[in-house]
């Protein structure tokens, strides 16, 4: 019997001659692909072949190892196109011993790259597969279902085994396959046939999504090539009903109800973005197959419908830390045929934002120690390598983003996103976001226009500190010089303490950071350093070698001064990086592959939470923590 030796994976056997390559590919367990189920429509099954000696094999391998181009294949060739090199795997019979080349583009599992939402390697393994069928006629007398026939259709031609047709796909399945040639694509997720459409089908995408306490991020995902094809956001509107997270548990607490409205209003804004994502890359909504989520705790609880208030009081108790699998309609989300996988949490104040994040980045496959900070209103810190890993919270508050400061804003057109000041004038120049130019640029002016420059946002507040920490305007103890008023006209008094002034435009928009918002920065520091240092310290070590910033505000902080002001403990600085939405990008990766979210399940479990909330022990890394960079902490870098 002919050989048959498949690369890149090196999987090979003998088969009977006459066996068509894909089916010679499922005998031996290659990872090639087919929608179509052997019929040459949807062309995933090619596969690269060429004569020669493959001396790694003592393999000569002649022109005539695979029968002769066929119709089917110059019809595909005609419709789409197919390289020179290439036949359909099922098209193409073996003959003689062969080897053979799988693409990656015809791998199940291929491997996926994308920069654009920072995404290591993800191996293809979604949760749906597709399969194009085409039932035989029924014959009179034929006892067989439309149910028996889908089923029987997919284990023959697809090899895969379902045991049942959901109820939504019956009431369409006699439709879906009324047509001459009686076929149809179908969705396959698990042991059950999902959903079913008219006709060939041989993409079906999902959508990932960041459920934060201010904003909602999320990407749409071809599930059989990985692409991202749309991105977006929005504001999150439970904002009107409290800024950060324990306002809104507070206001459910007092308003009998009110966790049903911030339900609502979260649900209706992932409708609201997932069908914008949908728009944006022309995808049907029953084209939309799976959907997930995550979030910290409270928004975990609130999208799933669960009363949140448990959350904010101590222990914190979860009403579930697992996973969740339920239907759209469930969360009332207007996507026919999609699934939503709520990621699990870890405690009850690190969320599935936080496994997510754990799965992008990967401490638990790490060697080295890890640090990760997702810096929001509530810090979620984790520790950890291949063999250990905790867990913390920290309450920031809103400082880091701008809020509940003189001058803070959040990061919109206009706001001041970067700040320099001179070391000897003590003079200040910056750059606002929507403008490349900084403020002592020339044609700075003309370009700002259209902006509002009326504050300075979270990356902004962080610069402006650490430049006035340099430069010596506000010592270790974040006190605001004001001998230096003598010396410099940004140094103002500001009742009986004193500020520093980083914009003035003379036309009544002054900036300044006052001796309060410094205090509010130090309080927002001292208690994110206080949960990172009280991690360590459960560690038994003192210095970390890979700190990585998450978070959209962490995205932005310049690694620099996270270590001058001392957010993190002290290290290289070509060791401190930001990792942009590292939640959402662990979300995409659960998403495009279903082993994702095994590991990420297993990750989760292995974590040990700290609590932060207590203890005399927290209280003194506090104290510690508010000096810049820090009281007694190294800070050689």
């Amino acid at each position: 019997m002919p050989r048959i030796v498949f690369v890149p994976s090196g999987l090979e056997g003998s088969v009977a001659p006459g066996t068509s390559v894909l089916q010679a590919a499922r005998e031996l367990g290659v990872d090639l692909d087919s929608v179509c189920g052997g019929r040459g429509i949807c062309g995933r099954c090619q596969v690269t072949f060429n004569a020669g000696t493959y001396a790694k094999w003592q393999l000569d391998v002649d022109q005539t190892a695979l029968t002769p181009w066929t119709d089917t294949e110059q019809r595909y060739s005609d419709r789409k196109g197919i390289k020179p090199d290439r036949r359909l795997g099922c098209c193409a019979l073996v003959a003689e011993d062969v080897v053979l080349d799988v693409p990656p583009e015809s791998q199940v599992h291929r491997p996926v790259v994308r920069k654009s939402v920072d995404l290591t390697d993800v191996v293809l393994d979604p949760a749906v597969h597709l399969a194009y069928l085409e039932l035989p006629p029924s014959l009179p007398g034929d006892a067989a279902s439309m149910s028996d026939l889908v089923i029987a259709e997919l284990q023959q031609t697809q090899q895969r085994t379902v045991s049942h047709l959901e109820l939504a796909v019956l009431q369409q399945v006699h439709r879906a396959f009324a047509g001459q040639d009686r076929a149809a694509t179908v969705a396959v997720r698990g042991d059950a046939v999902v959903a079913v459409w008219p006709g060939y089908r041989d993409r079906a995408f999902g959508a990932a999504i960041d459920i934060g306490s201010t904003t909602i991020a999320g990407h749409l995902c071809d599930l059989a090539s990985g692409e991202v094809l749309a991105s977006a956001g929005r504001m999150n509107p439970q904002i009107r009903f409290g800024e950060d997270l324990m306002s809104r548990v507070s206001f459910v607490m007092m308003n009998p109800g009110g966790e049903r409205q911030l339900t609502a209003v979260v649900r209706e804004a992932l409708n609201e973005l997932v069908g914008e994502l949908c728009a944006d890359a022309d995808v049907a909504p029953d084209a939309l197959l799976e959907i997930v989520l995550v979030g910290n705790p409270i928004m975990h609880h609130i999208v799933a419908g669960i009363d949140p208030t448990p959350l904010g009081l101590a222990p914190f108790t979860l009403a579930t830390a697992d996973a969740t699998t339920v239907p759209a309609a469930a969360f009332d989300l207007h996507f026919p045929n999609a699934e939503v996988y709520l990621a699990p949490c870890i405690a009850g104040h690190v969320g599935a934002d936080t496994a997510a994040v754990i799965l992008s980045e990967g401490p638990h496959r790490s060697a080295t120690t890890q640090l990760l900070v997702d810096v929001g209103t509530n810090a979620e810190i984790v520790l950890g390598n291949q063999e250990w890993s905790f867990a913390a919270s920290s309450p920031t508050g809103p400082a880091f983003e701008g809020a509940q400061l003189s001058c803070g804003q959040r990061a919109t057109a206009g706001a001041i996103e970067r700040v320099r000041i001179d070391r000897d004038t003590l003079e200040a120049r910056f750059r606002v976001i929507g403008s490349d130019l900084w403020s002592d640029d020339p044609g700075f002016a003309e370009s700002t226009a259209d902006l509002d420059i009326s504050g300075i946002c979270g990356s902004g507040i962080i610069e402006v500190i650490g430049e006035m920490f340099l430069g010596g305007i506000i010592d270790r103890d974040g006190v605001i010089q004001g001998s230096l008023a003598e010396r410099s006209h940004r140094v103002v008094a500001d009742g009986r303490t004193f500020g520093y002034v980083v914009h003035d435009d003379g036309a009544g928009t002054r900036l300044s950071i006052t001796q309060n918002d410094v205090r509010a920065i130090q309080l927002a520091k001292g208690a994110l350093r206080a949960g990172i240092d009280l991690l360590l310290a459960h560690a038994g070590i003192e210095t970390i070698d890979d700190i990585r910033l998450a978070g959209a505000f962490g995205s932005h902080i310049d690694p620099v001064y996270a270590l001058v002001l001392g957010l993190v403990p002290d290290c290289a600085v070509e060791h401190v990086r930001s990792v942009g939405n590292a939640a959402g990008a662990g979300a995409v990766r659960a998403l495009l592959s279903v082993a994702a979210r095994r590991e990420m399940e297993a990750a989760v479990r292995a974590v040990t939470k700290i609590e932060t909330a207590t203890g005399p022990a927290v209280q003194a890394l506090f104290v510690g923590a508010m000096a810049f960079p820090h009281a007694t902490a190294p800070s050689t870098h």
